[in-house]
């Protein structure tokens, strides 16, 4: 049997350790994908610290790009050696949500795939040559092939850069969602992106698309928040600088429309509601460890109208073409993101430099 080699994660604050897997095969409605590149995302680090719960051995990542090596049986309308990239989010097509066009909330992707590391025939598609199973975090992209369920399988045209393109697979999807559906960013809108990591920027370059007429950056990272200004920021606030009441000076006084939250803390998450307007609309993004709480003045809720709204990511049948689209028309530069670039081999050096807040953007891992 042919095998490939994958980042392992074996178990909570471990190193991730580089083996040989078998190369998996795809079935009916799956492709296989030789993966260029994968993302380095700040969720598989809180599986790699156990603040989510994933069973081990496992293999990782869940934005990638790459070029079809395999079509497994009924998959029509790709070629073998075609780019694409895939989202995290992997619809199964058939669900209740799926079926209404909220493939975003897919059922079996997360009964399946988020709570097992299985596809949905109740398997996962990764194995040791021992034949004994490790399970799949999305496709499992921290390996040199990968299998997704071709509802997730996107064309990339020649125009955009392969390995870059990973990051449109979760930092740029999750960013349009939060901006085009849960946030509603409308021309003329004022938008606060609180936490200016890998999301964050490309929720600030959303926000610029869509036509908001003022977009403040806020983060406790100098270099973070000069890279936010190059993507679109009007204004950049430190963290420690009073953020309320400076959005409120920047405002005339009232506080921004929208108030994205990029991180998922406590800190970040009220700050956000302490920076919109009466009426405004909170969007939270960032994955908090599970069970923690936050307070919240529920009285200013109800009388100054405030919405919050949690979004994990776009539609991905209906907004991923949409995205390539945009991103190939020039409407969004999400290359000036990617900050860093690791090998396989150096995986859990990315995560490490993650954890430790050394990476301003977003890096990715080539095979």
């Amino acid at each position: 049997m042919e095998t490939m080699k994958a980042a392992v994660f074996i178990g909570i604050n471990q190193p991730l350790q580089i083996e040989d897997l078998l190369i998996p095969e795809p079935r009916a409605g799956e492709v296989l994908l030789r993966v260029a590149a994968c993302g380095v995302c700040h969720t598989d680090l809180h599986v790699m610290q156990g603040d989510v719960q994933f069973p081990t051995p496992a293999v990782l990542g869940h934005e990638i790009s790459g070029t079809i090596a395999k079509l497994g049986p009924q998959v029509k309308g790709f070629t073998v050696g075609q780019q694409v990239v895939s989202a995290f989010i992997m619809p199964c097509g058939s669900c209740e949500y799926c079926q209404a066009g909220r493939d975003d909330m897919c059922e079996n992707f997360f009964s399946y795939n988020r709570l097992k590391g299985q596809l949905y025939d109740g398997e996962t598609r990764l194995f040791r040559p021992d034949g004994s199973p490790v399970w799949m975090y999305s496709m499992g992209g921290l390996a040199e092939y990968a299998v997704v369920p071709a509802t997730d399988v996107f064309a990339l045209p020649h125009t955009l850069a392969l390995e870059e393109s990973s990051i449109l697979g979760c930092a740029v999807f999750t960013a349009y969602g939060a901006i085009r559906h849960a946030a509603d960013v409308r021309a003329g809108d004022t938008v606060a992106v609180v936490a200016t990591g890998g999301v964050g920027l490309n929720a600030i370059q959303w926000a610029k698309t869509f036509g908001a007429a003022q977009i403040i950056a806020i983060d406790l990272d100098e270099e973070k928040l000069q890279l936010a200004r190059t993507m679109g920021a009007t204004h950049t606030i430190h963290v420690e600088d009073d953020p309320a009441t400076k959005v409120k000076a920047l405002t005339n006084g009232k506080g921004v429309d929208v108030a994205i939250e990029a991180l998922g803390s406590v800190q970040t998450f009220l700050m956000a509601t302490d920076l919109v307007r009466d009426g405004g609309r909170v969007t939270v993004v960032g994955i908090a460890k599970a069970g923690l709480t936050a307070p919240i003045d529920l009285q200013r809720v109800v009388r100054r109208g405030l919405h919050i709204v949690g979004s994990y990511g776009a539609r991905v049948r209906t907004d991923m073409p949409k995205m390539i689209n945009l991103t190939a028309a020039g409407k969004m530069d999400y290359k000036q993101s990617v900050t860093a670039t690791y090998t396989l081999e150096q995986a859990d050096e990315a995560y490490q430099a993650l954890r430790n807040r050394k990476i301003q953007g977003r890096a990715i891992v080539t095979m």
